[in-house]
């Protein structure tokens, strides 16, 4: 049988009160599709390929039943979020010795959210609440059903203030659209804004002039800890701008080892210079979908110590 393709949640602007919605953790981890039907688990991706091979600690704790699921794999990082970057040495692994060696460095969990098969049955057309009472009374062994909430506003201001990815609302009378981009379901990702120092700028990719990207850090204890690079949000003007303010040197400032990729025709400074920056989500050592905002001449780096 062909893969099923996972439903998809479209973004939300405000999210939706009242009964007829549920909510749920958005987790930032690898969406798979887990398709367990006789001996042989699959574990296909949103292009329909099938992962199983790396990721054996999945396919040990399957359950012992007829089961399609739509789900997240996840990793904790150092600081105990999930996080999609711990998974990425293990998302294409294609050698069994290899993706048994991750597994133990970088253990993984599948959070199953949806039941889409069961014993041969097709359960796409019922409502989610049917699907996920369900899933709930299933033994899945090793696989985790994490918990639905009713109060959306609420779980909104907690995963906020754990630093958590953000969450989906999802319409308890809505079917299962494979494939499909459906207003049943409601995505709610969260944007932090945090003050960072500049230690290095890239050029854009047409110009070595022109400031394309900024290489900022955090200051702690240790120095300036590096934290990404930051591109989206400069334009040509904001570029001009910054070059004017950045103080050229020899090094990097950085106390910690920068990215090889990062640093390809960087041009290091002074870490003098405070931005403000929007990124998707908090406690992760490399800032995710990072957005630069303002320059803040209203603070120094050791303001932010």
């Amino acid at each position: 049988m062909s893969p099923i393709p996972p439903m998809l949640a479209t973004p939300g602007t405000r999210v939706p009160p009242g009964e007829e919605w549920a909510h749920e953790v958005k987790w930032d981890g690898v969406r798979l599709v887990g398709d367990l039907r006789g001996d042989t688990l699959r574990l296909t991706t949103r292009n329909a390929r099938d992962r199983a091979v790396a990721w054996p600690e999945l396919v040990g704790g399957a359950p012992d039943r007829s089961v399609v699921v739509d789900g997240e794999v996840i990793a904790l990082n150092q600081r105990g979020l999930p996080d999609f970057r711990t998974l990425m040495e293990r998302m294409h692994v294609a050698s069994a010795r290899t993706a048994a060696r991750l597994a133990e460095q970088v253990p993984a969990t599948y959070m199953v959210f949806d039941l889409l098969h069961l014993d041969g049955r097709d359960l796409t057309p019922l409502p989610w609440e049917e699907r996920r009472s369900l899933l709930e009374g299933l033994d899945l062994g090793a696989w985790q059903v994490p918990p639905t909430y009713d109060d959306g506003a609420m779980l909104l201001d907690a995963t906020r203030a754990q630093g958590l990815e953000g969450i989906v609302s999802k319409r308890r009378a809505s079917a299962y659209r494979p494939g499909e981009r459906s207003t049943a379901w409601l995505k709610f990702a969260h944007r932090f804004r945090g003050s960072y120092v500049v230690g290095g700028w890239r050029p854009q990719v047409d110009s070595a002039e022109r400031l394309g990207a900024l290489l900022v850090g955090e200051v702690g204890a240790a120095g300036l800890s590096y934290r990404g690079r930051v591109g989206s949000g400069i334009g040509a003007r904001e570029g001009r701008l910054l070059r004017e303010l950045l103080t050229p040197a020899e090094t990097s400032p950085f106390t910690d080892e920068v990215p090889r990729v990062d640093t390809l025709g960087t041009h290091w400074c002074q870490p003098l210079l405070v931005v403000d920056v929007e990124t998707h989500g908090q406690g992760y050592d490399r800032l995710r979908q990072p957005a630069f905002i303002t320059v803040r001449d209203d603070l120094s780096p050791e303001d932010l110590r």
